[in-house]
């Protein structure tokens, strides 16, 4: 079982940027490739990026690519999101997610473990 425990929200200007973490209890963080999604009440979740267990492959959605950056460090069993040129509509509660499958996925059923979510609020 893992758990998944994340910070680094707030609140930013449009424009700004954020770094989000999120770490991982257990010792087969490697065995889980990682998920960020994001959601707004009275919305479903939405994916926002994905990584490989390795971390040799990432995928995003289309609203954040080029602006949001995945990576992680499985020494210290945590990934990240960097979020830069934040906008109004980037304010969300984030979310990490670990799945058992290789590459992980943009459904949030294909991931078996969630974290509690951390606030972010982009204003104008």
């Amino acid at each position: 079982q893992v758990q998944l425990v994340e910070s680094g929200g707030g609140l930013v200007q449009a424009g700004g940027s954020l770094r989000l973490s999120c770490a991982a209890s257990g010792r087969t963080f490697s065995r889980y490739a990682m998920g960020w999604f994001r959601q707004v009440p009275g919305k479903e979740r939405e994916f926002v990026a994905v990584i490989s267990r390795s971390g040799d492959n990432s995928n995003y959605a289309d609203s954040v690519k080029g602006r949001f950056t995945i990576s992680r460090d499985n020494a210290k069993n945590a990934v990240y999101l960097q979020m830069n040129s934040l906008k109004p509509e980037d304010t969300a509660v984030y979310y990490c997610a670990a799945s058992l499958t290789l590459y992980g996925g943009r459904n949030p059923y294909e991931y078996d473990y969630w974290g509690q979510g951390t606030q972010v609020t982009v204003s104008s």
